[in-house]
């Protein structure tokens, strides 16, 4: 009797292995692979089709099969174990360590690593056995699903147990490892992901990169500001950057000005429309879905204390998912490139220990900036626009006594954010000091 038993719960432990196998399987057969299966004309494909239209329905077969088989073969195990000692805590003892031991190893470990290194030659063998079962049992594994739900506190009924989001992830990862999809494809979908834990603060262009027009301004000032600064749409502050009061789209300001020329006196507020605010810790997925539904392709972002932090676009948020929109002309610079007689073009990423050392000096160092790019900025005081020019001071501990300022030039901006690139660098000299070195070398010369 005791023999029968264990062969019994043998047995069944076989059925909960073939189980296993066919949840592993399933989960990774889509009905995109379903569909590659059935133009191949496999055998078993049209049951594999019918079981990948309905995935949920069979997984929550396979898993009821496999939970079932597992408890039977446990309980026989038990029953087994209690005619051969004469103290129960023994037989329990014996029978809980076989079944961990079994249930770990021949259910747990083996057949989902076999299904998930042969999902569809599994998924087509389980489809012969859960196709035809899904029919006698009718019903009875979702009502055990939808009971088990009723038990989650939180989500409610559902149609069954989901795959949580580290798992999705896992899967999208082997979909990469088998070729089913690009690598770049795969940083996407991780990215969509991603999204959902991003703040607007993390994607905006922050107020010190934020180019603005004065609402006094002129609608002919305003046009040329954009077609300089090579911005489609501006803010119109009034009396600081914090007091934004509208975004003005270039293609406004030129269908004015084309449609009539006395309107370039206008004031741009005439031209400017109204400005959509959100606070910067609100969510970028969130934001993303209320542009789209509202048509809004930019938002002024406040901090905390009410102020301008600064201003984020549609397009901010969808490079979060597709990467860096870049154009045909973006291409890798050099950090220095000389253009004689002193002059250089750098990038405005270049740190200011580096422009020091072109010119032997020292006394560009500043707690604020960091970068030629950050120094062109401060001395102008507002966000430099191609053409922007200014000088600084170089006469603090230089080689070179006829060396007294350095001209900063912003050039041609790249990108989509139009950012200055490279700066052209010159350096300014005093006439009567360089004659004055001059006639000294001749004189020593002449010696």
């Amino acid at each position: 009797m005791n023999l029968q038993l264990v062969a019994a719960a043998v047995a069944l432990v076989v059925v909960a292995w073939l189980a296993a196998c066919a949840e592993a399987g399933l989960a990774r057969t889509t009905s995109f692979r379903a569909d590659e299966v059935v133009r191949s004309g496999r055998r078993g494909a049209n049951r594999l089709a019918h079981v990948a239209a309905d995935p949920t329905r069979y997984l929550n077969l396979a898993l009821l099969l496999r939970v079932a088989s597992e408890m039977a073969a446990g309980v026989l195990v038990t029953y087994a174990s209690l005619g051969y000692f004469a103290h129960t805590w023994e037989a329990l003892s014996l029978a809980i360590g076989v079944m961990v031991l079994v249930s770990y190893v021949a259910v747990g470990v083996s057949p989902r690593t076999i299904g998930r290194q042969h999902p569809l030659s599994t998924a087509i063998a389980a489809s012969y056995v859960l196709v035809p079962l899904a029919r006698v049992l009718g019903p009875l594994p979702q009502l055990l699903i939808l009971l088990g739900n009723a038990l989650t506190p939180g989500k409610g009924f559902r149609r069954g147990p989901f795959a949580s989001e580290a798992e999705l992830r896992a899967m999208v990862d082997m979909a990469e490892q088998e070729s089913l999809i690009e690598a770049e494809e795969r940083k996407m979908v991780h990215s969509v992901f991603q999204l959902g834990d991003t703040l607007v603060r993390e994607v905006m262009v922050p107020r010190t990169d934020l180019v603005t027009v004065e609402r006094y301004k002129t609608l002919r000032q305003a046009l040329t500001l954009a077609l300089r600064s090579g911005f489609s749409r501006i803010p119109v502050v009034g009396e600081s950057e914090d007091d934004v009061l509208g975004i003005v789209y270039v293609k406004d300001l030129a269908r004015k000005v084309h449609i009539n020329r006395e309107a370039e006196s206008e004031l741009v507020s005439a031209a400017m429309r109204p400005a959509t605010f959100v606070p910067d810790t609100k969510n970028a997925g969130d934001l993303l879905r209320e542009m789209q539904r509202d048509r809004t392709h930019v938002a002024v972002v406040i901090d905390e204390y009410g102020g301008t932090a600064g201003v984020v676009t549609i397009e901010d948020i969808l490079e979060e998912i597709v990467g860096e929109i870049t154009d045909e002309y973006d291409r890798e610079l050099p950090p220095v490139e000389e253009l004689g007689e002193g002059s250089y073009r750098v990038t405005a990423r270049l740190g200011l220990d580096d422009l020091e050392e072109l010119y032997d000096l020292t006394g560009l160092d500043d707690d604020d900036v960091e970068t030629v790019g950050g120094l062109l900025a401060k001395s102008l005081g507002r966000v430099p626009i191609p053409g922007a020019s200014t000088t600084v001071d170089a006469t603090q501990d230089r080689s070179d006594p006829t060396l007294t300022a350095l001209r900063l030039t912003a050039e041609s901006p790249t990108g989509r954010r139009n950012r200055i690139v490279t700066v052209l660098v010159e350096p300014v000299r005093d006439a009567s000091v360089r004659e004055a070195e001059e006639e000294r070398t001749a004189a020593v010369s002449d010696r």
